[in-house]
Parts: C-alpha cells; sequence; structure tokens
C-alpha cells in the first residue's frame, strides 16, 4: 500500500508523524512518500523539499512568494502523479495542500484523496466545505462537532480525536529534570512565551509578547521560549534585551519525538503561557498550562478574515468546552497594554480554566485506549 502523505507546517507535521505509526501498525508493508518536516522524517519520510517553505500564512505574506510557491505545487503535483499512490493524504495547510488535491483528481480521478483536519468552515467561509467536495473523498476531523459540516456536502467525515489528548500526563519529575537542564530555579515562577511557528508570525508577535513581559509585574518571573531550531535566531535578537532570565528550548540534537515532548514539559513547567493562537492552545491544554492567546496579521488578512468570522472566539480550548475560560486578543485587540493585565489575572488565579482543560482534553479523546490508531483505521476503511 502507497500513501503520499503532504504537511505544510509544525502542527500537521506532528498530526503525520502519528498517522505514520498508526498505519505501520496496522499495515507494516505501508510504503510514504510526500513532504514533511523533521517528525515525519523520523518516521522515515524523504521529503520531496524542506517543508519549511510552505510555513507561510496570510495573504498579504504569500503575495511576494507566489511564483516559489507554483513552482513547489506543480512540483508536487507531478510527484504525485507519478509514483500513483493509493492514497493522497493531504494535511492541513489548506492553501498549499487543497489545491495540490484538486490538481491530482483534475488530473487522475482515480487517485483517492483525504485531507486530514477539516476546514474551519464553522468559524469562517463555509462555501469551502463545498468547493472541498469536488475532489476530496474523505476528510478526518479533530474535533466532535466538525464530521456534520463536512457529511453535508457529501465526503465522508470521521472525528479522530486530537494526538494531544493521547500524549502521557507531564510528571513532577520529567519538570525537576527540565528545570536542572535549563538551570531553572523551581522557587521561582516561570512564563512560557510561544509567539508562533512561523517566521511572520514570530516577526510580528514577538516584540508584542516581550512588550509584555517587559512590564514590571513580570520582572521577577522566568521565561521560557520553546521553538523550533531553525527559528532560534529570529527568537535570540528579541529575547536577549529582556531583562528577566530567559531559556530558549529548540529540541536541537534531540529526535523529533524527543523534542516534542521537550516542549510538552516546558509547558509544564511553566505557572501559565502566552501564546498564538492555533493548535498550540490544545498543547498547553494537554500539559495542565493555563493560558491567555493573542495573535495579529497584516493588515489586509486582518480586515478580510475579520469580516468573514461566525464566531466569537478563535482558541480551541473555548470551543471544544463550550466554555470562554481562555482570554484572547486577536486583531486590533492584539496589543501589550490589553494582554498584560489578563495575563496577569491567569497567573494570579491559575486555576481558573482548570475544568475547562479538563473537559476539552475528555472530549479530544484523552483516556481511550484507540486513540493513537483513531486516524489510521478511518484511512483504511475509506480505502476499503
Amino acid at each position: 500500500m502507497k500513501l503520499f502523505l503532504l504537511a505544510g507546517e509544525a502542527s500537521g507535521d506532528r498530526l503525520g508523524a502519528e498517522l505514520m505509526r498508526g498505519l505501520r501498525q496496522l499495515k507494516p508493508n505501508v510504503r510514504f512518500r510526500g513532504i514533511a518536516g523533521p517528525e515525519m522524517q523520523s518516521e522515515g519520510l524523504d521529503s520531496l523539499f524542506d517543508m519549511a517553505e510552505l510555513s507561510v500564512m496570510g495573504l498579504a505574506e504569500v503575495l511576494p512568494k507566489y511564483f516559489a510557491l507554483k513552482r513547489r505545487l506543480d512540483q508536487t503535483v507531478a510527484e504525485v502523479l507519478a509514483w500513483k499512490p493509493d492514497i493522497l493524504v493531504t494535511i492541513d495547510s489548506p492553501d498549499f495542500c487543497l489545491r495540490v488535491a484538486r490538481a491530482v483528481r483534475a488530473a487522475d480521478p482515480s487517485i483517492r484523496t483525504c485531507h486530514y483536519v477539516a476546514p474551519s468552515v464553522w468559524a469562517w467561509r463555509p462555501g469551502r466545505a463545498k468547493k472541498m467536495a469536488a475532489y476530496i473523498d474523505h476528510v478526518l476531523a479533530l474535533l466532535p462537532f466538525e464530521p456534520p459540516y463536512m457529511q453535508a456536502e457529501g465526503m465522508a467525515c470521521d472525528f479522530v480525536g486530537h494526538p494531544v489528548a493521547a500524549q502521557a500526563a507531564v510528571t513532577s519529575k520529567q519538570i525537576a529534570q527540565f528545570q536542572a537542564d535549563f538551570g531553572l530555579d523551581p522557587a521561582r515562577r516561570s512564563l512560557v512565551v510561544l509567539p508562533g511557528s512561523r517566521a511572520s508570525e514570530i516577526k510580528r508577535l514577538l516584540p508584542i509578547f516581550c512588550k509584555v513581559v517587559a512590564q514590571p509585574y513580570f520582572a521577577e518571573f522566568q521565561l521560557i521560549f520553546p521553538t523550533l531550531p531553525h527559528l532560534e535566531p529570529l527568537l535570540r535578537a528579541e529575547i536577549d534585551a529582556l531583562a528577566q532570565d530567559t531559556v530558549l528550548v529548540t529540541g536541537a540534537g534531540l529526535t523529533a519525538a524527543d523534542a516534542a515532548e521537550q516542549r510538552l514539559v516546558a509547558y509544564g513547567a511553566a505557572t501559565a503561557a502566552l501564546a498564538a493562537s492555533g493548535t498550540v492552545s490544545l498543547e498547553l491544554a494537554a500539559a495542565g498550562t493555563p493560558m491567555v492567546i493573542a495573535y495579529d496579521m497584516g493588515f489586509i488578512s486582518r480586515m478580510v478574515i475579520g469580516a468573514m468570522l461566525k464566531i466569537d472566539t478563535v482558541t480551541l480550548v473555548n470551543l471544544v468546552s463550550e466554555t470562554r475560560a481562555v482570554p484572547e486578543f486577536i486583531g486590533k485587540d492584539c496589543k501589550a497594554e490589553r494582554i498584560a493585565p489578563a495575563l496577569q489575572q491567569i497567573l494570579d488565579a491559575p486555576d481558573a480554566q482548570a475544568q475547562a482543560i479538563k473537559t476539552t482534553m475528555t472530549r479530544l479523546g484523552r483516556g481511550d485506549p484507540e486513540l493513537p490508531y483513531r486516524a489510521a483505521r478511518a484511512v483504511l476503511r475509506g480505502l476499503e
């Protein structure tokens, strides 16, 4: 059995790695090709090119790289058609991935297509589901309320849970070892700061986040900045100017699995987190870390997306738990003077989000022994 897997960013790379492990357990003779990051590569997939080339988000940010992305898109489609896999699995990153799937379907309708991570049509642009149905056969949904939106347009859709719910809880022993390794004082409080996994996000959000933690209330906190090795220089330039004790956690020299575990322990070692919007909110929930979410984008992207948004929160913990326990500051509200008081309030009462976090993890599948195999089983059922 042959699968072509396509991931375009760090969160998709983690999902792809979990899917590969599950498929290999159920179908030992499975073969993989595609585009991947370090986690999928550690599972044995040789990436066609560096996945980081696809980690671009926002209308204004994509335009300067349009022709380079178009060349990569054509290259990817040609590789899929030449190899002729049993199934093309595109993972998140819809702007690139779904264009590949559409081109493959137009050229060879016999190749089955599966998109992993349902587009958030419940949040904005509901018409995307109808368009997808023309070239996507099957959708794997991470959130329990998503399948009806896909099924209504004629696609098969399975809720497969979220891999973060399968992660083991962080232990006090792991936290103590992490603190020793990075020279953190266990008697002092720590704050984990996460300005995104893309260079464009970091450039926009890191100065705002640093302005927040530079305020007097946070002077005695130890600051933890988890990131990826290739993004370290972007963060280093900003955080070296901070007065607090800071540590960068890059996972350099570790396997992809060990680096992912190190990040989760870093989250667990913190009293609270200030983070960009995205999957990281679920990772923080998996570690039991309360959070404040903030995000901004280019002016054009902000205006277009803001006009289309159909929901009053973009934080996944809020959506899955059906609460508004996590404060968020999006777009024009992403300002240090607004974020800082909310972060201070969370740090003063870190248990306020505990129930919402517990509900989120339960609904995403924590405690289900079959969770690591749900996505793989769904893919195999689709092929049968």
